[in-house]
């Protein structure tokens, strides 16, 4: 039997405008999470060092990880956008806090982001569905 995909944690909001993308979805033992900038009370965080904003977005992505039965641990693979090569060392100094042990596959690039916003993260969980790793 094929599994269906399931959106996780319904559509993405900014600034009360529903966006066309889903937060999470699972897809068989996958679940993809949608490039995440950092937020503070539902509004684009377009001040703060590059820890504070990487702190920001690394907690909301745990909290999308829970949605969907997942925690970092399930991480297999990241995605990072930065919009300064100067800001690498800060970024990575709170990322690797956030995955001390086994950290997942990463790439990360400079980017002009499409928010104004120093750092943006995706990733992919891995997360059986019956629970067997």
């Amino acid at each position: 039997m094929v599994e269906k995909k399931q959106v996780i944690g319904g559509p993405l909001e900014i600034g009360g405008r529903v966006l066309s993308l889903s937060r999470a979805v699972r897809a068989g033992d996958f679940v993809f999470l949608t490039g995440q900038v950092p937020m503070r009370d539902g509004v684009p965080m377009t001040g703060g060092s590059v820890q504070d904003q990487t702190r920001a977005v690394l907690d909301e992505i745990t909290a999308t990880l829970a949605q969907a039965g997942c925690t970092r641990d399930d991480v297999v693979k990241a995605m990072v956008w930065l919009r300064e090569r100067a800001d690498f060392p800060g970024f990575n100094e709170v990322y690797g806090a956030y995955f001390p042990v086994d950290p997942p596959a990463r790439s990360a690039v400079v980017s002009d982001l499409l928010v104004d916003v120093r750092v943006e993260v995706e990733v992919v969980a891995h997360k059986p569905l019956g629970g067997k790793a």
